[in-house]
């Protein structure tokens, strides 16, 4: 069952992007971990266009974290593109940014974010906080069943 729980980790820093990765790895997460640069290839992957055409869009990530600063398209576009489709209107994602201004954190709850984390610039907290993330997200929460199509 695992294998359907991928995590998209949407980041553009690389720093940002290894230290998510070494933190999951440190929590013995398992799950597959898709990698997208920006708000873009984002969409691109979980529609199926551009580089993704053709990429089967039933099977989706079990978690979408997004960051907020994102070239091409921003975070919360990215956001507001996803609810305002049937197909991952309910999709769970959980903005994971450096970004601890009000208007940011308003604005990703409006548009429908499940959570809102920044990011701590310890790496022990860091790793504590995506700990957490994957057990309440990968394990314990009970997502919306996949939609064909």
């Amino acid at each position: 069952m695992d294998h359907e729980k991928t995590i998209l980790l949407v980041e553009d820093n690389p720093d940002d992007e290894a230290l998510t990765l070494r933190a999951l790895k440190k929590n013995r997460v398992m799950n597959a971990v898709k990698v997208v640069r920006d708000g873009a290839e984002a969409l691109d992957y979980l529609f199926g266009t551009g580089a993704y055409a053709g990429r089967d869009t039933r099977e989706q990530p079990q978690l979408i974290l997004l960051d907020l600063k994102l070239p091409k398209i921003d975070g919360l576009e990215v956001l507001r593109r996803l609810r305002a489709d049937e197909r991952t209107r309910l999709q769970p994602v959980v903005i994971l940014t450096t970004s601890s201004e009000e208007r940011d954190i308003v604005s990703g709850y409006a548009l429908g974010a499940n959570s809102y984390i920044v990011k701590p610039v310890d790496f022990e907290q860091f790793t504590r906080a995506v700990g957490q993330l994957e057990l309440y997200w990968l394990v314990l929460n009970v997502p919306p069943p996949r939609r064909a199509g």
